[in-house]
């Protein structure tokens, strides 16, 4: 398998879910996010086919990309994705989440893979940055809890 050239993408926000993913990139170069979605799960199955000794799919759905388009939903997405295991009620508080970028967001990583620079300088300061980050909870949970009720919520 061919490596995509150095830098084609940065890592915006992450965030590592039970049954699926949030990655947040940046195209930095003329290649589809497609193939670096590809080249990565393509990765991780042979990786975990051969340590679980399986065979066939790993993943269930085809990947979802969207293009962000304007800063305001650069900001709102930032912030869902870091929101995903408290909404999911994996924890109470996001800083408790270890397969998030919200950690590194805080200065405090357990891993440090994103180029925050970009979504940090939409704001003030840091602080900012949380306060923002904190106020799409009850958005997503309300929205969260009013999807059964929608007719056509797919």
């Amino acid at each position: 398998m061919q490596l995509l050239p150095e830098n084609s993408f940065s890592l915006l926000s992450y965030c590592l879910m039970p049954n699926h993913f949030h990655l947040l990139i940046k195209q930095n170069l003329e290649i589809s996010p497609s193939k670096l979605i590809l080249k990565i799960c393509t990765s991780y199955s042979k990786y975990f086919n051969k340590k679980y000794e399986h065979v066939g799919h790993v993943f269930q759905d085809r990947f979802k990309q969207i293009l962000v388009d304007h800063n305001d939903y650069l900001i709102w997405l930032t912030a869902y994705i870091h929101q995903n295991p408290k909404v999911s009620g994996l924890v109470t508080k996001l800083d408790e989440y270890s397969w998030s970028s919200y950690r590194e967001y805080l200065d405090k990583p357990s891993y440090d893979l994103c180029s925050k620079e970009l979504i940090l300088s939409q704001f003030k300061n840091r602080k900012d940055f949380l306060d923002s980050t904190e106020a799409v909870y009850e958005i997503i949970k309300t929205r969260k809890d009013l999807e059964h009720l929608m007719l056509d919520n797919g």
